[in-house]
């Protein structure tokens, strides 16, 4: 019980002011913790007042286009998460009259939550004693109890989530749980953690054995995979051009792109011309360019794409074609984005 109290106290001295700290609105909590996931406050904030300003209600989130919200998320990525709350919010609006479960155990079977997101809502919005753990919560306990248990390992998960469960206070478990996560962001960083002003330094194992930058351990990554992408930028006389929308699970599901060719390997320009898909696409005369000299790479967590934007000038085309002026209407990688913003620039 001293740890829990000392995290409450410092909490309450300097919590951070956000706005779902306000509310006890599930709807709310649920938002903030889905965009949150994988992404710094300074950088989730915006599309939290975005999101709850478009959509002030789970109601006014299920009624939207999927393309709709995509748009709104563009940006955040991890764009599986925009799809599941759009998801969640049709089940909770038709199947549950707007009425989120209201514990632990039943909003687990929601599409999209898992056990630290169910566990937060339950605890702020509902006072369930139960404990949450995410990458903050890893970082403070392996720190503070010195637990070399990979993080990522399932012997791990299991130890940390039972360790948090014995230490929450179950007369205030949503301060507690918000209390420790925001120790974790802003006093036990990742990076450079505060210790000389940490009210836990005196029994922190991690600091007194010198070992803050080893802890918390993971397990080492899967092998990354490297990918060519090579995106078709249509440009007609009249200023149109094609774009189309991802299928299928991989990344970036309903999102738009240009025509994409991928290759096992960088391609050259005779080579892209021969190939059957380019050919396929343009059986007239075109007039190509490579915007970029230098392979773009785009980092994702388990592939990196080494990607080119060749620009392919034609008179007209039998695809299906948009307006130029149109195409920011649409939700694009940012990847897609980026090279929109420069080629604008340069037209």
């Amino acid at each position: 019980m001293i740890f829990a109290n000392q995290l409450i106290y410092w909490y309450l001295k300097n919590k951070r002011d956000l706005p779902w700290r306000k509310t006890k609105d599930p709807y709310l909590v649920w938002l903030s913790e889905i965009m949150l996931q994988q992404t710094r406050v300074a950088q989730g904030l915006p599309y939290f007042t975005t999101f709850t300003t478009e959509f002030e209600t789970v109601f006014d989130l299920a009624k939207a286009d999927e393309s709709k919200v995509l748009k709104l998320w563009q940006g955040l990525g991890y764009y599986s998460r925009a799809r599941n709350l759009h998801f969640t919010a049709k089940y909770i609006a038709n199947e549950l009259n707007g009425v989120f479960p209201k514990n632990y155990k039943e909003l687990l079977k929601l599409k999209g939550i898992g056990d630290y997101t169910a566990s937060a809502i339950a605890s702020v919005c509902y006072d369930e004693s139960v404990a949450v753990v995410d990458g903050n919560v890893y970082r403070v306990l392996a720190r503070y109890y010195g637990i070399s248990t990979p993080i990522n390992s399932l012997k791990g998960i299991k130890e940390f989530k039972e360790l948090a469960q014995t230490l929450i206070d179950v007369s205030q478990p949503g301060t507690y749980n918000q209390a420790i996560m925001d120790f974790g962001a802003t006093q036990c960083k990742p990076q450079n953690p505060l210790c000389d002003s940490c009210p836990l330094s005196e029994s922190c194992i991690a600091l007194a054995k010198k070992q803050i930058k080893e802890l918390p351990v993971k397990e080492k990554k899967i092998k990354i995979k490297k990918r060519y992408f090579n995106f078709l930028v249509v440009v007609t006389d009249d200023k149109k051009t094609i774009i189309e929308q991802r299928i299928g699970k991989g990344i970036w599901q309903g999102m738009y792109q240009f025509p994409l060719i991928e290759t096992k390997e960088p391609i050259a320009e005779t080579a892209l011309v021969d190939n059957e898909q380019f050919l396929t696409l343009f059986p007239q005369e075109t007039l190509l360019s490579l915007f970029n000299k230098e392979d773009i790479v785009h980092k994702l967590s388990h592939q990196h794409l080494f990607t080119k934007f060749w620009i392919v000038k034609i008179s007209n085309s039998e695809e299906k074609t948009i307006l130029w002026q149109d195409i920011k209407q649409y939700p694009v990688p940012v990847l897609i984005d980026k090279f929109l913003n420069e080629f604008s620039d340069n037209k």
